[in-house]
């Protein structure tokens, strides 16, 4: 497969330094019913991004805001992370999945706590957190 062994450890060498260079990524869920059980184990909020494999604004949404550390660690922290694309996700009929990128903040047993359209850089998107955040107590 690798003509050399040094053309393998350049490789590996390579692929260590573009995670190194990028940091943390989100570690998203793809399923639903086990996003539940675990924010039930957690006793976490679901945050639900519903997008699609060809939206050019759930792209931005990702690189713009989703991608800077200190969203990363704030949303790992508080939410079980669940991404659904409607081109390739089983998404349960209650949620909207045409105008994506959409965000729903869901409870452990599925209800919809707070539901948004669209993208934010990352002042926006903390504004929206923080929110959901606060009131986490009630649910």
């Amino acid at each position: 497969m690798f003509k050399t062994p040094s053309t393998f450890i350049l490789l590996i060498s390579s692929l260590l330094m573009i995670t190194t260079l990028h940091g943390t990524v989100l570690d998203w869920e793809h399923d639903y019913d086990k996003a539940l059980k675990q924010a039930t184990k957690d006793k976490k909020i679901v945050y639900l991004f519903i997008g699609a494999d060809r939206c050019k604004y759930c792209k931005k949404f990702k690189e713009m805001t989703l991608s800077k550390d200190e969203v990363i660690k704030t949303m790992q922290k508080n939410f079980i992370l669940l991404y659904m694309s409607r081109d390739q996700h089983n998404i349960p009929d209650k949620f909207e999945q045409f105008g994506v990128p959409r965000h729903y903040f869901l409870t452990h047993k599925g209800e919809i706590i707070r539901a948004e359209q669209g993208i934010w850089d990352t002042q926006g998107w903390y504004s929206i957190l923080d929110e959901v955040i606060e009131e986490k107590d009630d649910f």
